[in-house]
């Protein structure tokens, strides 16, 4: 609803339309690595059905209005993104076990840790997604990190760099959770001449001393009550 809203207001204002779409478009893919011209496999009844269909009627959505209406739109696939100023209890799995290392609690791995990401830092995302702007490319582009880490690989990588001694705590995995994440990024190395910088181990620390800040700063406040 929220993006027919806006499609409807840049119609009637004649602005261009940025939709921050997402790698769950791809939903549990049978392709790998990712391109834009692969139209996914997604469950369009489970549990996290509302969010990836969700996405992906947005994505209609907003070609329809380009199409039908002219709107000058953009459409970027996001994959997953980390940084400073995150939410400390957002559920992603980097803000998880960051905070969790921190707070000397045992990192949370669902299944056998073997499942897929690909992280990209923060301002890696904002590159792109001026770059797209900036272009006359309506997309979708794929915009993430093609370096791929395991979630048990993640573990250690946020092991090094917080706490060696943490432990891990392994969990019954979620439903429909996908196996794999690495986004082709051909398309917008070639149309956008845009690519990330910043790789895991150097873009994590970062994130890592943000975290501590509001973290060291959350507890001190729970003292003082």
């Amino acid at each position: 609803m929220g993006t027919l809203n806006m499609l409807g207001l840049a119609k009637r204002i004649g602005a261009s339309f940025l939709l921050t779409s997402t790698s769950e478009v791809y939903g549990d893919p049978l392709e790998h690595p990712q391109k834009e011209t692969y139209w996914g496999h997604v469950n369009p009844i489970g549990v996290r059905s509302c969010y990836d269909e969700g996405k992906r009627t947005a994505e209609t959505l907003t070609m329809d209005y380009h199409r039908g209406a002219g709107v000058e739109v953009r459409i970027a696939r996001i994959f997953n993104t980390y940084g400073p100023r995150m939410c400390l209890d957002d559920g992603r799995v980097v803000s998880n076990f960051v905070a969790q290392a921190i707070r000397k609690q045992p990192l949370t791995v669902y299944g056998d840790g073997k499942q897929t990401r690909s992280f990209q830092y923060v301002s890696d995302l904002v590159d792109g997604l001026m770059a797209l702007m900036e272009s006359e490319h309506v997309g979708p582009f794929n915009l993430g990190n093609p370096g791929e880490f395991t979630m048990l690989e993640l573990a250690q990588v946020v092991k090094e760099t917080i706490d060696s001694s943490a432990t891990i705590a392994f969990k019954p995995n979620t439903a429909d959770d996908p196996h794999k994440r690495k986004p082709d990024i051909s398309k917008a190395k070639e149309l956008l001449n845009w690519e990330p910088k910043i790789s895991l181990r150097e873009g994590l620390p970062k994130m890592v001393s943000d975290f501590r800040n509001r973290i060291l700063n959350e507890d001190e406040g729970k003292g003082n009550k």
